[in-house]
């Protein structure tokens, strides 16, 4: 075979390819249009997971035989963030728009590390938006990222750098030079930042967990209070991580007092915002976010509360250099040159440490692009008000307990009847939550609070209606009534509350 002439090649015959692109785009709009009326959620069947066992294709099948493969076992069987009435964990429901920017970016096919390309370009322009969307300073600098996790990794070492005691710290480490750095965040911060304490080698027990008050806030005074412990024991505090809406309840820390702390302590303040950092688009919760700008990093996942397809997150941080400081390698095959495509600067993998990275910018650039950041900021207050219509729902019920309230998108809440032992309410809200899961009703997730079992719903869902949410709380009184009586007259009642 001659290697100019193959037989077998990589590339389609490009009437087919066209073909079945017109087929699949054709599909997938009226897949999305159809959401509402289909399961949110439903199991895989055994012989569609059995297919998921079978060996190494050797030899290939038609691309349209292969995606009526996807269309019978894939399709069908979603994690169910797409659908009107998915507000379990923190999943965003995609923009389909932005879809075609994960396509075109798969096609063009280009690794944003370094070098002169529009990609490139395109990746700048979106963090310049960004920065402009959250009133960052314009003397920051940024990178995009997977997700939050990436994204805590990061911030923390750009930290660990900047506030070592010792001068050359990428080449003598920590223990040369004798400093144990510890970290801080309430007990309600993500475990992300517990998973890049440890993946850092500053120790997983180094990092405090801070009471909070009432309302999911950390103690600030708490939180003085084990600094100055740890510098007296020789330790090395390194940095105050600050929570804009908390994954379990929503909850915003005092971002200012954070500040503060941060500045007379002379720490590095992070602040996770993973998915409530996009409140600032909304003059209305401005002051709940006071102190979100003056951060030294801080993290948001676009992927959440600004609806984009997964991944795409961001890292911002106060000051030019600090990524750089942290992560620039030398390497001579990475070097720069006078001209050509390696003298081109900014390089992307200087601020962090991965080289080869995808073009996830393209899909939040052609959104912002179609749409404009005023529809988001629209949507996101939207899913605030629902969240307030359920939160009033709930309060009007004899039968329903608002466990936790958000002044942005989570709130927590529980099914109760008169006379009920603790762990007959837990046993009955988990119940519940297993008929609306399972039936593919709704799909809010759970959690504990003051150890209660809770149902929790986060809704970062641009496809929700407040129907959605008269729905769900229709159908957790009806479950739950049938559920309570099982609990009275002996157990093995099952619910059937349908649609």
């Amino acid at each position: 075979m001659h290697p100019e002439h193959p037989d077998h090649h990589l590339d389609p015959d490009w009437d087919e390819f066209r073909a079945l692109g017109k087929q699949i785009i054709d599909d997938m709009a009226d897949h999305l249009a159809g959401l509402r009326d289909r399961p949110v959620w439903q199991p895989v069947p055994d012989d569609v997971r059995a297919s998921f066992a079978t060996g190494l294709p050797r030899t290939g099948l038609p691309m349209a035989q292969v995606y009526e493969e996807f269309r019978s076992s894939v399709l069908p069987f979603p994690r169910g963030n797409i659908h009107p009435r998915f507000w379990g964990w923190a999943n965003g429901s995609g923009v389909p728009v932005a879809a075609y920017g994960d396509l075109l970016a798969s096609l063009v096919n280009c690794t944003l590390g370094s070098g002169e390309n529009a990609a490139m370009m395109v990746e700048q322009q979106v963090i310049e938006w960004l920065r402009q969307a959250l009133s960052w300073p314009a003397t920051g600098s940024g990178l995009l990222t997977s997700g939050a996790s990436m994204g805590q990794v990061t911030a923390l070492a750009a930290a660990r750098q900047a506030k070592s005691p010792t001068a050359d710290f990428r080449g003598t480490g920590a223990v040369a030079g004798g400093a144990q750095f510890t970290v801080y965040g309430s007990t309600q911060t993500h475990h992300s930042i517990e998973k890049a304490v440890e993946l850092l080698g500053i120790g997983g027990r180094y990092f405090r967990r801070i009471p909070v008050d009432e309302d999911f806030r950390v103690d600030v005074g708490a939180l003085r209070t084990a600094i100055r412990a740890d510098r007296a024991a020789g330790l090395h505090p390194l940095c105050v991580v600050g929570n804009a809406g908390t994954v379990n309840t929503g909850a915003v820390d005092p971002l200012e007092d954070l500040l503060a702390v941060a500045r007379e302590e002379d720490l590095w303040y992070h602040v996770d915002g993973a998915f409530g950092a996009f409140a600032q688009l909304l003059p209305s919760h401005r002051a709940l976010l006071a102190g979100l700008t003056e951060a030294d990093s801080l993290v948001f996942d676009l992927h959440k509360w600004l609806y984009m397809p997964f991944d795409v997150s961001c890292l911002l941080t106060r000051r030019a250099g600090v990524l750089e400081a942290a992560f620039s390698s030398g390497a001579d095959y990475i070097s720069k040159t006078a001209r050509g495509p390696a003298a081109y600067s900014p390089a992307f993998s200087d601020r962090g440490i991965e080289q080869s990275r995808r073009f996830r910018a393209l899909k939040v650039w052609f959104a912002l692009k179609t749409h404009g950041i005023e529809a988001f900021a629209a949507a996101i207050a939207g899913n605030i008000a629902q969240v307030a219509h359920l939160t009033a729902l709930v309060e009007a019920s004899e039968h329903l307990e608002l466990v936790s309230r958000s002044e942005l998108n989570v709130a927590c809440f529980r099914y109760i009847w008169p006379g009920a032992a603790p762990e007959a309410l837990d046993r009955v809200n988990r119940a519940i939550l297993d008929h609306l899961q399972t039936q593919g009703l709704a799909m809010p997730s759970h959690t504990v609070i003051d150890g209660k079992f809770v149902l929790r719903v986060a809704d970062n869902n641009h496809r929700s209606a407040l129907a959605d949410f008269d729905f769900l709380v229709a159908r957790v009184l009806e479950t739950g009534a049938e559920l309570a009586a099982a609990e009275t007259t002996g157990p093995g009642a099952a619910p059937t509350g349908g649609q």
